[in-house]
C-alpha cells in the first residue's frame, strides 16, 4: 500500500532557509505537550560561511485592539518559550521520528533535525473573532515556530532571513464520560406561600463539536406565580487571565419557548430542549472564542480548556469553558428563576489509524 505524506515546508525570504514539518498541531493532554519535531535545511551557501541558525518556539499573546495603540504602547506580548541552536549542531541526543529520518536521507548532508518541548502550562491556542470589517491581528493566543540566523539567539533576526511558521497547541476529548450534570433550584416569595422549583438535567458531561445538547427541565410551581416563558441558552465563558476583571460570556445558542405555558400554581411542567452551539451562526459576532487559526475554513469555536489546577493557569492565556443556562420568566413582578449547568465541548481525539498514517509507519 503507497501512503502519502503530508509536509508543510516553508522558504525565507531570500531563499537560503527552509523549513520542513509534517504536522502544525501538538496535543496537549494536560500534564505534557506532543515534542515540536522539523527539519532545517542551509543553503549551501550558508553551510561554508558557518552561520549560527536557531530554531525558537514563539507564543504571541495580543490582549488589545491593534487602532487602539498608541507611541510606546502595546497590546502584545511575544514571549520566547523555547530557544536552541541547530547549526552548527550541539551536543545533544536526538530522538528521530520516522518523518525526520526519511527527510533526513532525501534532503542531504545540509539537513538539520530539531525537537522542541512546549511547557505542558502554556496557554492553549485561542483567539477572539473580529467582525468582518476589521482586519487588525485579532486578540488572542498563537504560536510561531521561529526560525532565523545570527551571532545568538538574542540577536534581532532580519526579516529576509526568517522564517515564522504559525502552529497550534490543542486538546481533544477525554475518552470517558463524567458524571451526568444535574441541579435542582428553588425560589420562594415574600408573602407567598409554597416555593418554585426548576430542575435541569443534561444528557451527558462531554460534548463534541456538533453535537445536540439534550436539556431536560422539569418545573414544579407550588407557589401562586405564574410561569409565562421558557429560555434554554448556551453560554461560553471566557477568561482572559491577564486582566482581574477580564471575564465575560456569550450566548451562542438559544432557545425559548411559551409552550406548555403559562404554568399556573400547582401545576408541574416537563420539557426537552434541544441546542446546538456552532460558529456558523455565530461567524459576524465580535468577541467569540475560536480556534487558534480564525483564516481556516473548518476553524470552529474554541473547545473547553482543560487545566490541571487553577494554580496552573498560565498568566498569559485564554480560559474558555461553557454553560447551559434555562430561564423561567415569572412576568414583571414575579422575576426570574435561573439554573446553570457547565459541560465541556471538545474535538474527539483522531483515531490511531490517522495518527498512524500521519506518522508514516504503516506497512503494505
Amino acid at each position: 500500500m503507497v501512503v502519502n505524506f503530508k509536509v508543510f515546508k516553508k522558504c525565507s525570504p531570500n531563499n537560503m532557509i527552509t523549513l520542513y514539518m509534517n504536522r502544525r498541531e501538538f496535543v496537549d493532554s494536560v500534564t505534557q505537550v506532543e515534542p515540536i519535531d522539523g527539519i532545517v535545511v542551509l543553503d549551501d551557501e550558508y553551510v561554508r560561511q558557518n552561520r549560527k541558525i536557531f530554531v525558537q518556539l514563539v507564543c504571541n499573546f495580543r490582549y488589545g485592539r491593534e487602532d487602539d495603540e498608541m507611541i510606546g504602547l502595546r497590546f502584545q506580548k511575544e514571549l520566547t518559550l523555547v530557544s536552541q541552536q541547530v547549526c552548527p549542531p550541539q551536543k545533544q541526543d536526538i530522538q528521530l521520528t520516522k518523518m525526520q529520518e526519511r527527510l533526513l536521507k532525501k534532503l542531504g548532508s545540509n539537513a538539520y533535525p530539531f525537537v522542541m518541548q512546549m511547557p505542558p502550562s502554556s496557554p492553549a491556542s485561542v483567539v477572539l473573532q473580529q467582525r468582518a470589517s476589521d482586519e487588525s491581528q485579532p486578540c488572542g493566543v498563537q504560536y510561531f515556530v521561529k526560525i532565523f540566523t545570527g551571532d545568538s539567539d538574542c540577536d534581532r533576526s532580519h526579516r529576509r532571513s526568517t522564517i515564522n511558521l504559525g502552529i497550534r497547541k490543542v486538546q481533544y476529548a477525554p475518552t470517558k464520560q463524567g458524571i451526568q450534570p444535574c441541579t435542582v433550584v428553588r425560589k420562594d416569595f415574600l408573602l407567598s406561600p409554597g416555593e418554585l422549583e426548576l430542575e435541569v438535567t443534561l444528557d451527558k458531561q462531554l460534548y463534541h463539536h456538533g453535537e445536540k445538547i439534550a436539556v431536560n427541565i422539569c418545573v414544579r410551581n407550588n407557589s401562586n406565580k405564574v410561569v409565562k416563558k421558557v429560555k434554554a441558552m448556551v453560554q461560553q465563558g471566557v477568561d482572559v487571565v491577564l486582566f482581574q476583571n477580564g471575564q465575560f460570556r456569550n450566548t451562542i445558542a438559544f432557545m425559548e419557548t411559551s409552550e406548555g405555558c403559562p404554568l399556573n400554581p400547582g401545576s408541574s411542567l416537563q420539557k426537552v430542549m434541544y441546542l446546538v452551539p456552532t460558529l456558523v451562526a455565530n461567524c459576524d459576532r465580535a468577541g467569540i472564542a475560536v480556534e487558534g487559526d480564525i483564516k481556516r475554513k473548518d476553524t470552529a469555536l474554541a473547545s473547553t480548556t482543560l487545566i490541571a489546577s487553577q494554580d496552573a493557569r498560565d498568566a498569559f492565556g485564554i480560559i474558555v469553558s461553557y454553560a447551559v443556562k434555562v430561564k423561567l420568566f415569572l412576568g414583571a413582578l414575579g422575576g426570574e428563576l435561573c439554573a446553570e449547568l457547565p459541560f465541556i465541548l471538545m474535538h474527539p481525539k483522531p483515531s490511531r489509524k490517522a495518527q498512524l498514517e500521519a506518522e508514516g509507519s504503516i506497512e503494505a
